[in-house]
């Protein structure tokens, strides 16, 4: 079991710890017998105690919270446990790793738009469609008939191919492949991630003055993939056009 904290020195300190373990559930959503699991697996600081009372902060929340978002990931408790390290000795620093690894690229902010504006940039208006296109994360319901586009600048791909004449269905359904594809790319470069960098890190024991490096290892790691995806894609479609043209005048030649 991890150890208690050390006594607060200053009201500060002592202020940071104000949750009960009944709070802290309140708080985090958790039952108060998974919070005691966590502490004695080493996943979860023991509380600081006050006059017979464990009291838990925000380090706690925080703690609680990396292990319900890994968990909802798919992580096992075995799993989390040599992620953070023993008795979480690597919890701050595996906070920090995920940061760089969820953080946002870009500056692109969400678009809000109401169906009425769907419909009327689009010009369908088609419950199918339009689960089709929440269901691919080009859309997110936010009640009222209101929606948000996480990517407006997907949004306004699709509707420059629609001004080209080809139908949204057609446009969602490409949509719906490319991010297929997307997903077996971004694997490939987390594998090559994992392999080359982290499993050397993680079997030399995660020395303390490698974590930095580790960290933004993978912040350019990133912004890599997305260049080397770029090039590789423009190769490949200008291959793919010639090729197609090359079989359509063939075939006219033939006839």
């Amino acid at each position: 079991m991890a150890k208690a904290l050390e006594t607060p020195r200053g009201d500060e300190q002592t202020e940071e710890a104000t949750l009960t373990v009944e709070q802290l559930a309140y708080e985090t959503g958790m039952s108060v017998r998974n919070i005691r699991n966590h502490q004695s697996r080493g996943l979860l600081p023991a509380p600081e105690v006050r006059a017979r009372t464990g009291y838990y902060g925000p380090q706690h929340v925080a703690r609680l919270r990396l292990i319900q978002e890994m968990q909802g990931e798919g992580f096992k408790l075995s799993a989390i446990s040599r992620l953070i390290g023993e008795h979480g000795a690597d919890a701050d620093r595996f906070v920090g790793l995920r940061q760089a690894v969820t953080a946002p690229f870009a500056t692109e902010a969400p678009e809000v738009l109401t169906r009425a504006e769907l419909i009327e940039r689009f010009q369908v208006d088609d419950e199918k469609l339009l689960g089709k296109a929440q269901k691919l994360g080009l859309l997110v319901d936010l009640g009222d008939e209101r929606f948000e586009a996480p990517s407006p600048a997907l949004l306004q791909a699709a509707e420059e191919v629609l001004k080209m004449g080809i139908p949204l269905s057609a446009a969602l359904t490409v949509i719906e492949k490319l991010s297929r594809n997307s997903q077996s790319a971004a694997r490939t470069f987390v594998n090559l991630f994992v392999d080359e960098l982290w499993k050397p890190f993680d079997e030399a024991g995660r020395p303390d003055d490698g974590w930095a490096e580790i960290i933004g290892s993978i912040e350019r790691l990133r912004p890599l993939a997305v260049e080397a995806l770029n090039a590789t894609f423009r190769m490949t479609l200008t291959a793919e056009v010639e090729k197609s043209f090359g079989e359509v005048l063939e075939r006219r030649k033939k006839k």
